[in-house]
Formats: structure tokens, C-alpha cells, sequence
């Protein structure tokens, strides 16, 4: 079993990792100022549904597989595709009021937050090279420990994400009564779509 003297050290480093600027929170960041902060929170949990996702992964050991080059070039590829096509979407939308902007269902938001984080495979990669160091070289149930560890990362990823999704709708209060803002934004967030591209073909 997992020991407070493993846990809490898990712990820190999980929520400094989900504090520090990355693709995940730079993306409910813009959509949360966008869309709102509920959208921001639907936008977390799905992309905590992919952290899940991704530890079924490594737990199964399937995340060796990513290793392949052709599957990391393909799952690149879908990934930052999908990131292109939010950015066009984004930037497009300039010219609309910020209420008719908000057509997006609570579905639709979830689904963005899943395709974002499952397409992303240096998630499984990452998680395969940081899970393990928290579970005993000598235990005997490495895939029990492996989704117990990814559900706690994937809840403190939602603890912090969800007060950066707060702050961001915070932001589209704002945005309701300033469309130079609003212009502005949608310049930003496309542009952190494109980067975040970009980062993901590395």
C-alpha cells in the first residue's frame, strides 16, 4: 500500500505540476474567459476524464505501445489538428457578441476537455515516466497503485484547474460589456491554440 510518507510528497509535486503554465490550464484559462466559468469546470472534468483514461493506459502498460513512432506521429497529428480547429473557430468569432458566442452545450464542453487531454500522448509518456516513482519496486499490485496514484492526480489537477476556470470567468464578466476586450481575447486564445499546436508536434 501507498504510505503517507509516499503520499504527500505525491501530492505537492501533483499540485505544483497542475499550478505550473501547461497546455491543460492555459486551455481552461481561455476557454473559462471565453465561455464562462462553468464551461471552464465541464472543459476540467473532461480533461480529468482523459487523466483517467491515461492511467487505465499505463496501469495496462499500454502506454509502452505510444512509444511507437507511428503512433505518436498520428495521435500528434489528430491532437494538434483539433487544436488548429478550435483556433480557427476562435478567431472567426470576432465579430460576434459575446451572448450569440456562447452556443457550445455542457456535452460539447466536456467532449473538448476529453479530446484535448486523450490526444495528447506525452500525457501517458509523462505519466509513465512520473507514476512509478511513488510505487515500491517490490509491490505486487502495480496496477491498482498506478489508477489509485492517476485518480489522486487527476482530482488535484481538478481542485486547481477549477479555481483557474473561476478566475477566467471572472475575466468574461468583463468581457460582456467590452468588445475591444473581447477582439482582444480571441486573438490571445487563438494564438495559445496555435502554440499549444505547435508544442504538441514537438
Amino acid at each position: 500500500m501507498i504510505t503517507a510518507d509516499t503520499l504527500l510528497p505525491f501530492l505537492f509535486a501533483s499540485t505544483a505540476l497542475a499550478i505550473a503554465p501547461g497546455p491543460d490550464n492555459l486551455f481552461v484559462l481561455a476557454q473559462s474567459a471565453l465561455y464562462g466559468k462553468k464551461a471552464g469546470i465541464l472543459i476540467t472534468l473532461g480533461l480529468c476524464t482523459g487523466l483517467c483514461f491515461h492511467t487505465v493506459l499505463v496501469a495496462l502498460g499500454m502506454a509502452v505501445i505510444l512509444q511507437s513512432a507511428m503512433a505518436l506521429i498520428l495521435l500528434k497529428l489528430i491532437g494538434s489538428s483539433y487544436l488548429l480547429f478550435l483556433a480557427y473557430k476562435v478567431l472567426r468569432s470576432h465579430s460576434l457578441p459575446i451572448e450569440n458566442s456562447i452556443q457550445l452545450s455542457n456535452t460539447a464542453l466536456y467532449q473538448r476537455g476529453i479530446i484535448m487531454n486523450i490526444t495528447n500522448p506525452k500525457v501517458s509518456l509523462f505519466f509513465l515516466a512520473f507514476l512509478p516513482q511513488f510505487i515500491p519496486t517490490q509491490s505486487e499490485s502495480f496496477a491498482v497503485q498506478t489508477c489509485l496514484l492517476g485518480s489522486l492526480f487527476a482530482l488535484t489537477s481538478f481542485c486547481v484547474f477549477s479555481g483557474i476556470a473561476y478566475a477566467g470567468g471572472q475575466l468574461q464578466h468583463k468581457l460582456e460589456h467590452s468588445p475591444t476586450l473581447l477582439l482582444s481575447l480571441n486573438r490571445v486564445a487563438g494564438f495559445v491554440f496555435i502554440v499549444l499546436a505547435i508544442n504538441l508536434l514537438r
